[in-house]
């Protein structure tokens, strides 16, 4: 056995002595495992599949006496694949270093270009950046799909691997490379990460007493400061609303149900059907302060989650005019099962359908009224508000 050290000897005669054992037992069929089979993940012949594969990585791999691999690294990996079979990128296992990294996002702050991204047909799809961030200024737009960080080709990475990639130090630089429809080749970013503070609601009084509030993502807060909005422009005599969720790509759900009861004077916000009864749930509205103004709603291919469920319960009540394009289509429930060492499991446990029974989830809603265009800072210059802008003049009395 010239090349094989004396360690890796002793392995590989430890290995194939396992394999005659393991070939016997399963031959004739006399190995005893009902006790462990009781508790074990996977039939036996699947576990020792997995025995052989990390006796024989660890005997030939070039690199196996110098690097030295966990179990913990290699169950979690296992975990990991385990739950990517399902086919579903939202239900995702998460280790507990990365399942404490992602509280960052309930906090409203971090290092990174300001980009909401999701998964369709194993690429990474850009949902919306977001406002007045780097990746907003770069000019990164809904449906772009990343395919490439600094020099790896990130083509069928996890979202969440690849969402770790894009964050990092502020002031550091990351460059990304997307494929855009009816671009020939693909686009080149070079930003600057910054330290990304979500400020969620915006809004102003526009000519002709007309409100206008912007939402960009929903967090904890968010329900409150659209309140505070609705408050001050219905004091400086608001005679309509119009609500923009252009390029919002969602967050929590009961802050959906809560901005949607600004707006609705009680009754169905968005409906729940799973499996299991847990996941079977309908959300309801409180009576609002807003509920008669006429009003707009702003969407487009960036517009997810909870942007689709306010924008549905508000078109389904007959509440809202739906203005701009077709919204992102992300319409279902994870919940995050926690594991005893810290990591976890989200799982897609259900799909939301809209107060008539309008399902959204990989379909969208399409808008009343369709307009094309982009965000603009300059009010002028947006073809869709300006189209909102003409639309809910036709709601006044």
């Amino acid at each position: 056995m010239k090349g094989l050290s004396k360690k890796n000897l002793f392995r590989l005669i430890f290995v194939c002595t396992l394999l005659i054992l393991a070939g016997a037992v399963f031959a004739d069929n006399t190995g005893d495992f009902t006790d462990f089979s009781r508790i074990a993940p996977f039939e036996p012949k699947s576990l020792w599949l997995m025995k052989q594969a990390k006796a024989i990585i660890e005997t030939y791999h070039v690199d196996s006496e110098s690097k030295d691999i966990s179990e913990e690294d290699l169950v979690y990996g296992a975990l990991k694949g385990m739950v990517t079979a399902w086919g579903d990128p939202y239900t995702r296992f998460v280790d507990p270093e990365s399942l404490r990294d992602e509280e960052i996002d309930m906090r409203g702050e971090y290092g990174g270009l300001g980009i909401y991204i999701g998964q369709r047909d194993g690429m990474i799809v850009v949902i919306s950046p977001i406002e007045d961030t780097p990746a907003d200024r770069a000019g990164i737009k809904p449906q772009d799909q990343i395919v490439k960080i600094e020099e790896e080709m990130v083509i069928g990475w996890d979202m969440h691997d690849v969402v770790k990639k894009l964050r990092g130090r502020p002031g550091t630089s990351v460059t990304v490379w997307m494929r855009r429809e009816g671009e020939d080749e693909l686009l080149r970013f070079d930003i600057v990460r910054e330290n990304i503070i979500l400020e969620s609601v915006r809004y102003e009084m526009l000519p002709e007493h007309i409100g206008y509030v912007r939402i960009s993502q929903f967090k904890q807060q968010t329900a409150q400061d659209v309140g505070s909005a609705v408050s001050e422009l219905t004091e400086d005599k608001a005679q309509a609303l119009i609500l923009d969720l252009r390029n919002n790509g969602g967050g929590l759900l009961n802050s959906a149900v809560d901005i949607a009861s600004h707006f609705l004077d009680g009754g169905l916000v968005v409906g729940m059907k799973g499996r299991v009864s847990r996941a079977n749930d309908e959300l309801y509205a409180e009576p609002g302060q807003l509920t008669g103004l006429p009003m707009v709603v702003l969407i487009n291919e960036g517009s997810a989650s909870a942007s689709e469920i306010v924008a549905g319960a508000l078109k389904d009540r007959k509440r809202a005019l739906l203005v701009g394009e077709k919204s992102f289509g992300k319409g279902s429930v994870q919940t995050l099962f926690s594991l005893p060492d810290g990591s976890g499991v989200y799982v897609t446990i259900a799909r939301y359908h809209t107060p008539s029974g309008t399902l959204i989830d990989h379909v969208g809603l399409e808008p009343d009224v369709k307009e094309e265009g982009e965000i603009t800072k300059e009010h002028n210059k947006d073809k869709q508000l300006l189209k909102a802008i003409e639309e809910v003049k036709k709601l006044l009395p």
